[in-house]
């Protein structure tokens, strides 16, 4: 599954706003609009983005 399907997921069980989730997992609130766009993440970023999935909870 791609990250941006994971995030996409995350998103809709949380309800939390796209923005909120780019800023608190890697301090870019342009991250999932990018994303969707077709931005290729670079592999710290993706790490990063695994980390706060992994948590399972909003921040």
């Amino acid at each position: 599954m791609s990250v941006l399907a994971k995030i996409d997921r995350y998103l809709k069980k949380t309800g939390m706003p796209p923005t909120r989730f780019g800023r608190l997992a890697v301090n870019d609130p342009r991250l999932v609009g990018d994303l969707r766009n077709g931005r290729e993440p670079g592999s710290r970023v993706v790490a990063r983005i695994e980390a706060f999935l992994a948590l399972g909870r909003e921040r």
